[in-house]
Parts: structure tokens; C-alpha cells; sequence
């Protein structure tokens, strides 16, 4: 007989009646019943039921184990006593009776224990992570973590895509987020950096000659902590493929997250395809650039219709005369609600920062559409009818309105959309609802500097006419500000999975982009100047994307933190209080660096 076990705690089944095996694991629960014990044994693959009468020689060191201590147990498997059985467990037909029993690993007392779905503060679960994943839902997250990343890579390959591995310590990127920083030692005063993302890289392996590259690559970036974002360090499903353009992409990766998707969905819809959103209709539609789609609100413009003679709303007035809009959410069936619906939105749009949410809600009287709230005797019947057009609602229904500068009317509706879409349950949360958004702006004003600046991704290809585009006056700021790019994100229920891009291969257009940005010719040469020449040697035109690993296990997983489905977080101030990193080094370590530290004076 093995050593620790003939089987494992999810193997047993009828078919093993009358066996005598032998189990390994912990102590889930133990239970005493007068003169007989039950200990619920689990390891990795399941949980058994095992028995011990008061009666037989294994009872007295039974008697001893405690929780999470971890043990070898020899017996017989029997049925359940009729009426026991457990349907919830695939072992739950069958107990088995202890003869023997050795303690392998006796446990201290526990600062949370495993059983049970109790919350625990975040601080605890972190710092004793290694219990934390013992408890069956954050186990069960891990396990189907591993599934869905052989699934990416299997799809990927059935795509013709190879696997890569790029550096870890590379170049300090003048762009971009934080980097960390990595000191050398036999180059003082010098620092690698762990790449922020394997782009630089992707990008040579395609002037290499290499046609279809992926990888499940770590990335690392010093910023902050959110819900959806991993502090520190975080994986992405890396692509890049020559020889293609933006439409090829496409149909490369929809059938990977689609299948990886429908594959983990447990039972609910995925897209059947994936709805193509310019940039500039998601910012009127949907008042943000990572549209949820599950919720069928669309966002109207009705600043024309408010700017109009008769209208003597002065607040809006005023708001479109400096240039401002006011943007309409329509909310179906809201005139049913009563008067603290509005209120509540109204003190939630306060919180937001704005004044208010004014709406009018609409009703039918005598035949004809007519509005009433505290904004609708300001605004003509006719003007009502245009609004209520434009929202696309009736009677029975309500409008809520934002205004203000573009940007912060446009931020504001949006959110409402998403708080009023739930209040009225209107979001259909059962399915997986994916779009690109494409077309972002290649330049944005930079008002501060009062300069063109890069909107986005400044190595996107512009597009726009190359013999054109070299010809463009930097002065024609019109013209540059209307530029789109070859830019494109992956979103999936309000989630941005991935940015992607048909990259700039041409040098001379590189330099011409950046120009206009205001970056003279020596300064791209410094700060980029090993993948301009390789550009210059010979490059294909190539794209990809890279599509978040963690965001998409979270979204799988149907959790709303995505430290629940990484196997060893840190904390939100990028702490891994389990090991105790960032942690002090030795001064014989920095002299072998050649540092000296300069600590911030602390308070007195």
C-alpha cells in the first residue's frame, strides 16, 4: 500500500464497498455524534466522510484532531446508512470506516478557519493566503484560472499562433506608466526595468521574420490598486500578427474569447458577434469609451432642442452658451415610480459632483405626449415631444438630464445610465455581451500646454492618407485633432479587456506622427531609437492586442475583485503581507549595488 494513499478524497464511489484504501488530507470538519466521530477529510480533489466508533483502537487518536490538521487515515468503505446519503458530494454514497489513523501535520490554532463561507477581513485572507485558498470557493477560482489559460493556448495555436517568451529585464520606457526598477550590479548607477508590457518586443519578433506570435506575458506597473486591476503585476494574453490589417485582427481573436467564453459561460450567453462601436457614437451613446451593453439605455443629445426658442430652462440655457451640452437618459416605465425614485437619483447625482439629474417624465393626456417635473414647465409641448422623440420613450416613461462641459456632461450620463439601467432592472446580466470600440482620436488638446498631444497609443498607425499625412501643417490643428487611429479595445460588460493597434511600420510616418506632437526628431532617436532602427531595416505592417488574463478570469469567475482569482495578491498599497514584500535589504546588498539610500524625513 502508497505510503499516504491508495485513492484521493474525491475518488470513492459504491464501486469501492468492502475496499480497504488508505486517504491523506486535512481535517475539514470534525464532528462528534456521542461515541462516534466523523471527520469530513478533503484534499485538492474532493472530501470524504470517515467514521470511527468509540469502540474501536483508531477512536483515541481520533479524539485528538483538530481543524486543518492534516492526517493519513486507513479503513473500509461502506455505504451510508439509508437516509444519510449527501447527493451534493460525488463521494457522498459512501463513508469509510477508520482503522488507523496518523497524524502527518498537526495544525496551531487557525486565524480564520476554512470551513464555511464566512467573510474575513481582506488583511487576514492576504497575510494567511495559504489558508484563504484552502476555502472551496477561492480553490475552485484558482483551478479555473489554469482551465481557461489552457484554453486561451490551446485556441491560440489552433490559430496558427506560436508561443514566445520575451525579457523580463529590459529597458526603462520613457512612456507609459510607472516602471520597476531594477539596479545592477555590475553596471553601477544603472537599472533594468520589468517591461510594463512585452510591446517593444512583440513588435521585433514580427520585423524578425516570426509571422504569429502570443504569449501569457507578465507585465508589471508601479500604479495604483482598483477592483479590476492587480497592483504590481498582472498577466495578458500578448498577440501580434504580420502581414495584417485591422480587420484581420478582428477575426483572429473574436473566436478565442468567444470559445474561451462560451467554454467557462456555466450556462450564461455569450455575443454571437461582436458589436463595432466608433469611439466618438460610445461617447454620445454611452457616455463612456467601455460600454456595458447588457443594458439597453442609449444616451441621446438634445442640446439643440434645448438651445431652441421657448425654452426657458436659464440653467441649461446658459450651460450651451458656453459651449456646453445636455445629454438625455431615457428611463422606460420610471412615471410608475414614486416621487423618492428621483430623489434618490437626484442625491446621487450630487455625490457625483453634479447639481442635480433634472428629468421630465412623460404622459399621455387627451391623445398627446406631455411632460411634468420640476424642469417641464420650462420647456414648449413641441420641445417636449422632440426630447421624448430622441430618447425614444412614451408615455409611462422618464428622461433624465445631464449637462455641462462635453467630457463631464458625457461622464455623467453614463453612470447614469448604468444606476438607472439597475434601479429599473433593466440590464439582462445573464450573458456576456462583448464590442470593439474603434476609431479613438490619433490627437487630443492638451489645454494645460496648450499643444497637440497624443490621445492614446502614439505607435498606432494613423488613419489617414500617408502621402497626406506627411504633408500636414502643424499649425493645421483642425486637421490633426480629426486624425482617428488604427486603434482598438476590447470590451466586454463594461469591461476593457484589452487595447489593440495596427502599429506605425513606417518610419518616416513615425516621426511625422510625433512631430506633430510636438517631439522634435533627436528626442524620438533618444528615447526610441532601437525600434526605429529596426523599423528602418525592413518592417511588415503587424497589429495585435493583448487582452487582460486576470479581467477575463474575473468576468468567468463572476467576481467583482479580481484579488479573488489571483493565486497570491497584494494588498490595494501593493504590499504582500504574506511574505512581507517590499521589504528592507541588507547594507552589504546595496553596497554590492552601489546605492545609498535618501529616506523621506519622517514627521516629527
Amino acid at each position: 500500500m502508497h505510503r499516504y494513499r491508495t485513492h484521493t478524497c474525491g475518488a470513492l464511489r459504491p464501486s469501492d464497498v468492502d475496499a480497504t484504501v488508505r486517504l491523506s488530507g486535512w481535517c475539514h470538519r470534525v464532528r462528534d455524534h456521542g461515541g462516534v466521530l466523523f471527520i469530513d477529510l478533503r484534499d485538492h480533489y474532493g472530501l470524504t466522510q470517515c467514521v470511527v466508533d468509540a469502540d474501536t483502537p483508531a477512536f483515541k487518536a481520533a479524539e485528538a484532531v483538530r481543524s486543518e490538521w492534516v492526517i493519513r487515515i486507513d479503513g473500509q468503505v461502506r455505504r451510508r446508512p439509508a437516509g444519510t446519503e449527501n447527493p451534493e458530494l460525488p463521494t457522498g454514497a459512501v463513508e469509510l470506516s477508520i482503522t488507523d489513523l496518523e497524524v502527518l501535520g498537526a495544525a496551531a490554532e487557525l486565524p480564520m478557519p476554512v470551513f464555511g463561507d464566512h467573510d474575513y477581513p481582506e488583511e487576514t485572507r492576504l497575510k494567511y493566503r495559504f489558508l484563504d485558498l484552502r476555502r472551496e470557493k477561492l480553490h475552485a477560482n484558482i483551478m479555473r484560472r489554469g482551465a481557461i489559460i489552457d484554453s486561451l493556448r490551446r485556441r491560440m495555436r489552433e490559430g496558427g499562433f506560436f508561443e514566445f517568451q520575451t525579457p523580463i529585464l529590459t529597458a526603462s520606457s520613457p512612456e507609459g506608466a510607472r516602471d520597476f526598477l531594477v539596479p545592477s550590479r555590475l553596471h553601477p548607477g544603472k537599472f533594468y526595468a520589468l517591461p510594463q508590457a512585452p510591446q517593444q518586443f512583440k513588435q521585433l519578433t514580427m520585423i524578425a521574420g516570426f509571422d504569429r506570435y502570443f504569449q501569457i506575458a507578465p507585465c508589471f506597473r508601479d500604479e495604483d490598486a482598483r477592483a479590476d486591476r492587480s497592483p504590481g503585476e498582472f498577466y495578458q494574453l500578448d498577440i501580434e500578427m504580420s502581414f495584417v490589417t485591422q480587420e484581420d485582427v478582428f477575426q483572429a481573436v473574436e473566436p478565442v474569447l468567444r470559445g474561451v467564453f462560451a467554454e467557462f459561460a456555466d450556462g450564461r450567453r455569450v455575443s454571437e458577434r461582436f458589436t463595432r462601436i466608433p469611439y466618438a457614437e460610445a461617447m454620445l451613446r454611452y457616455g463612456v469609451d467601455k460600454p456595458d451593453l447588457r443594458n439597453p439605455l442609449v444616451i441621446a443629445d438634445v442640446t439643440d432642442a434645448f438651445a431652441r426658442e421657448g425654452v426657458t430652462f436659464n440653467a441649461f440655457k446658459t450651460l450651451i452658451g458656453a459651449g456646453g451640452v445636455v445629454r438625455a437618459v431615457p428611463a422606460p416605465g420610471a412615471g410608475a415610480q414614486p416621487r423618492s425614485f428621483f430623489d434618490k437619483l437626484n442625491d446621487w447625482a450630487r455625490g457625483e459632483g453634479a447639481p442635480g439629474l433634472g428629468y421630465i417624465v412623460f404622459e399621455e393626456e387627451g391623445g398627446a405626449l406631455t411632460g411634468r417635473g420640476p424642469i417641464a414647465k420650462f420647456v414648449p409641448p413641441e420641445v417636449q415631444a422632440a426630447i421624448a422623440a430622441a430618447a425614444g420613450v412614451g408615455a409611462g416613461d422618464a428622461v433624465f438630464f445631464a449637462a455641462g462641459p462635453e467630457a463631464k456632461a458625457a461622464a455623467l450620463a453614463g453612470k447614469a445610465r448604468i444606476r438607472i439601467g439597475d434601479d429599473l432592472n433593466l440590464s439582462d446580466k445573464d450573458q456576456y455581451a462583448f464590442c470593439w470600440i474603434t476609431d479613438f482620436p490619433m490627437y487630443e488638446w492638451n489645454e494645460d500646454e496648450k499643444r497637440i498631444d497624443f490621445s492614446h497609443n502614439p505607435f498606432s498607425m494613423p488613419n489617414f492618407d500617408h502621402e497626406a499625412f506627411l504633408d500636414l501643417d502643424p499649425a493645421d490643428h483642425d486637421t490633426i485633432l480629426g486624425i482617428k487611429a488604427f486603434q482598438y479595445d476590447i470590451v466586454c460588460n463594461g469591461i476593457e479587456l484589452s487595447s489593440g493597434a495596427i502599429r506605425n511600420h513606417r518610419p518616416a510616418v513615425m516621426e511625422k506622427a510625433f512631430g506633430l506632437a510636438g517631439y522634435p526628431r533627436e528626442a524620438l532617436e533618444e528615447k526610441f531609437g532601437g525600434m526605429l532602427n529596426a523599423l528602418r531595416m525592413g518592417a511588415p505592417p503587424h497589429g495585435g492586442i493583448a487582452p487582460g488574463v486576470d479581467r477575463i478570469v474575473m468576468l468567468l469567475c463572476n467576481e467583482p475583485n479580481i484579488r479573488e482569482v489571483v493565486l497570491f495578491p497584494m494588498n490595494q498599497r501593493a504590499e504582500d503581507l504574506m511574505m512581507g514584500a517590499p521589504s528592507d535589504v541588507t547594507p552589504k546588498q546595496l553596497r554590492e549595488l552601489h546605492i545609498r539610500l535618501n529616506l523621506p524625513q519622517k514627521p516629527a
